[in-house]
């Protein structure tokens, strides 16, 4: 592995881990070396497990102690997969961009959930868990983006709709977490509005109103950093907000 500094920040970075002054060049990266840590099993231990979130601890040297916030079983962890199982594996959720048009225009769904962390409604876009069910389809995206959007939304993306994943997985927080979301854009033509509820949400999900954005309104979101009400937003919604101002769903 290997950092890769900018040039302004290498006088400091020498300072903080001794390292010798060096010539003074211009146009270049330096890449300093890192040594190589591997997590395996063995390494890690179990300090708090419910349904829905886990805490481990992931001993990667000796006295040295990390911890990881995660949907997964201990067999499961993102820290000790092989770089092919790295690569392959499905993300923990589904995040939904959802255009939807009618004749006369097209608009970002999105509608406010109030999050406990947050202590507040939060600008948010349909969201939910890759299912088992899910997983043993041709397209585990596309079948739990189609099954949130429904169930969070009232829509229904029909098969002469458009649905494609944006993205096969990002982390979250990988700071604290290995929580993982795949992206999926769907593009829904509607005759009107009026099919839109939050009806099928379940559990502590808590859902009201549906602000539908267009173009302009979405770029002002972003070039504030707030939504209508004032408030930050996730990165998730921030994803969506630039894939639809930038028309990047009329490429696919």
């Amino acid at each position: 592995n290997c950092w890769h500094m900018p040039e302004d920040g290498h006088e400091l970075f020498r300072k903080e881990a001794r390292i010798p002054p060096q010539p003074k060049r211009t146009g270049y990266t330096a890449l300093i070396l890192m040594k190589e840590i591997s997590i395996e099993k063995e390494m890690v231990s179990s300090l708090f497990e419910t349904r829905f979130i886990k805490l481990y601890d992931l001993n990667y040297a000796p006295g040295m102690h990390y911890f990881d916030a995660t949907r997964r079983s201990i067999d499961d962890l993102v820290a000790i997969k092989s770089d092919e199982d790295f690569k392959a594996m499905l993300p923990d959720a589904v995040s939904c961009f959802v255009i939807l048009k009618t004749l006369t225009e097209e608009r970002l769904l999105t509608f406010y959930e109030y999050r406990f962390t947050a202590g507040r409604y939060v600008l948010s876009i349909p969201a939910g868990l890759v299912d088992p069910e899910d997983a043993s389809t041709a397209s585990p995206l596309i079948s739990a983006a189609k099954r949130e959007i429904f169930e969070e939304c009232g829509v229904t993306v029909k098969d002469s709709d458009y649905a494609s994943v944006v993205s096969p997985g990002a982390f979250c927080t990988p700071g604290m977490s290995d929580e993982t979301t795949g992206m999926v854009c769907a593009v829904v033509s509607l005759p009107d509005y009026s099919c839109l509820n939050h009806d099928g949400v379940v559990g502590s999900e808590i859902m009201k109103d549906f602000i539908l954005l267009d173009k302009k309104e979405a770029k002002r979101l972003l070039l504030t950093g707030r939504d209508p009400e004032g408030n930050i937003y996730s990165m998730v919604t921030w994803a969506a907000l630039t894939y639809f101002a930038a028309d990047l769903w009329k490429e696919d």
